[in-house]
């Protein structure tokens, strides 16, 4: 009975083992994803920011404003 009982306890640890480590690996999936995400929206802000002065510049320029 004491041996049934070892080998259900060592399972129960081979499975905790296991699912700390499915975890982990979702953990680093989700923070790689949402820095992907980071790094896109800051790339667009910034694309965006270039975009708007180069319109400024053509309005100024358009307007005469530029000195």
């Amino acid at each position: 009975m004491a041996d049934n009982s070892a080998k259900t306890a060592y399972r129960a640890g081979e499975a905790k083992g296991q699912a700390q480590e499915k975890t982990g690996q979702l953990m680093d999936k989700a923070s790689n994803a949402a820095q992907s995400a980071m790094d896109s929206i800051q790339e667009t802000g910034q694309q965006m920011k270039a975009k708007a002065q180069g319109a400024a510049e053509a309005v100024r320029e358009a307007t005469g404003m530029k000195k």
